[in-house]
């Protein structure tokens, strides 16, 4: 994992929103995967602004998002596909028919599940994929206790998750009860993982996410086994890592290394 530290929130979602704007510049047929929650507004806010003022340009883009409340269509203002249109696609200039939401509405969830994994592998993959993590440890709506190999599929959430979200809706017993989501394994067939966490309420999943053991009770743990992951964090969701000075190091070097190839003269 390549842990980046950022003073506050701010600058890790400027830091965050930087990382997918280069891949979209890079690779403008990208397929990225998608994130909600409070945690990405802000990286979507930059990205907005990016595509109004520097031209980013998403019209080649594909998006998958991770999850989905059962129930809800996607008109509801709880609804992942609202909050998505509200806050990032309808201000950029993606095609309509390149953005992927799961739908809870789905008459047969057990085949919808199968189609969203066969329409992720017919656009190639996903190359980068953003993620929130909850303070339980969770990624999408993977609960602890998912399996580490679980595919896109319906997860009952948690008391905790429930609680956690009430703030969105009027009271707690307005929280749907269940969710569609990519699996854990979905999540790490992504080329790249970009996981973003701001806040000392973060910082005890943070430190088990990369520090702790590997295990379906922390099921961002499993980023551990992924081949490319970065971690953007904010000083308080970093507060309670055992090695941050080594991180800080490390990614002083890494800074130092890509300098030096930026401005490194072309041969001719």
């Amino acid at each position: 994992m390549r842990i980046i530290i950022e003073q506050n929130p701010e600058a890790a979602s400027i830091r965050a929103a930087g990382w997918i704007s280069q891949l979209i510049r890079k690779k403008p047929k990208c397929v990225l995967g998608l994130a909600t929650g409070s945690t990405p507004l802000a990286v979507y806010g930059e990205l907005i602004r990016q595509h109004r003022e520097e031209d980013l340009d998403w019209s080649q883009v594909t998006s998958f998002n991770l999850d989905e409340y059962v129930g809800l269509p996607p008109t509801h203002p709880q609804s992942y596909r609202y909050f998505m249109d509200e806050n990032l696609f309808r201000h950029i200039n993606i095609p309509t028919q390149n953005v992927n939401v799961p739908d809870g509405r789905a008459l047969d969830f057990e085949r919808y599940c199968r189609t969203y994994e066969k329409l992720i592998q017919q656009a190639g993959g996903i190359d980068l994929q953003l993620l929130g993590i909850g303070a339980d440890g969770h990624i999408a709506f993977n609960e602890p206790g998912s399996s580490l190999g679980s595919r896109t599929r319906i997860k009952t959430l948690t008391r905790k998750t429930i609680e956690d979200n009430a703030r969105f809706f009027e009271s707690p017993s307005e929280v749907p009860r269940m969710a569609i989501t990519m699996g854990v394994g979905t999540i790490l067939d992504s080329r790249q993982c970009l996981l973003l966490a701001t806040g000392g309420h973060k910082a005890e999943a943070v430190a088990k996410t990369v520090e702790g053991p590997v295990t379906s009770q922390i099921t961002a743990s499993a980023l551990q086994l992924h081949r490319d992951v970065v971690v953007v964090l904010d000083e308080s969701a970093a507060a309670l890592l055992q090695r941050v000075d080594y991180y800080r190091e490390v990614e002083q070097v890494q800074r130092e290394i890509e300098s030096a190839f930026v401005s490194e003269p072309s041969g001719g």
